[in-house]
């Protein structure tokens, strides 16, 4: 049992490993260094944490987004357990 909890797991992290690639791919960001160390933490496994820091510089830079995208980021926040990672991003919505 250990062993498919152990399987099931590494399922999950690719999974939103995957999905915040993705969501970086679609991003509006555009420096290099802060998509690199995106990409960085998605490799060492910190999928939450490259997620925070995505929508983080998303936010601190202003960058304007579409609802689309924003239903995107909140639907994988919600899933991933860290709603205040897009908090006020709303604010940062375009038509």
């Amino acid at each position: 049992m250990i062993r498919s909890g152990l399987v099931w797991g590494q399922l999950v992290s690719l999974s939103y490993r995957a999905r915040v690639a993705a969501l970086l791919e679609d991003s509006p960001l555009t420096s290099e260094a802060v998509i690199t160390d995106v990409r960085h933490l998605l490799s060492h496994g910190e999928e939450a944490l490259a997620f925070d820091t995505m929508c983080s510089w998303i936010y601190e830079n202003a960058l304007p987004i579409t609802r689309q995208y924003l239903d995107r980021l909140v639907a994988m926040a919600d899933e991933m357990g860290t709603p205040r990672s897009v908090q006020r991003l709303d604010e940062l919505l375009v038509d």
